[in-house]
């Protein structure tokens, strides 16, 4: 189920909306998702990537070297 979203933005950023879904080709409702789902992904991804970081600071986790990985899949020289 979609649900519909009403945001208030300075006339400068709405005329960049609008010339950017355009230069894309799609229409600015298209273009606003398409830029809010990359951001979500962006701040989903991030967040991973500091809980790991943080787990291996906290000994969690480790780190492999490439000979290791090679090594360990039988893939040496």
């Amino acid at each position: 189920m979609n649900k519909r979203v009403t945001i208030e933005m300075p006339d400068e950023m709405h005329r960049l909306i609008l010339r950017f879904a355009e230069e894309a080709g799609t229409d600015p409702n298209a273009y606003m998702i398409d830029l809010l789902e990359a951001k979500l992904e962006d701040a989903y991804f991030l967040k991973r990537a500091e809980e790991t970081m943080a787990a291996q600071r906290r000994g969690e986790s480790r780190t492999y070297t490439l000979e290791e990985v090679k090594h360990e899949l039988g893939l040496g020289d």
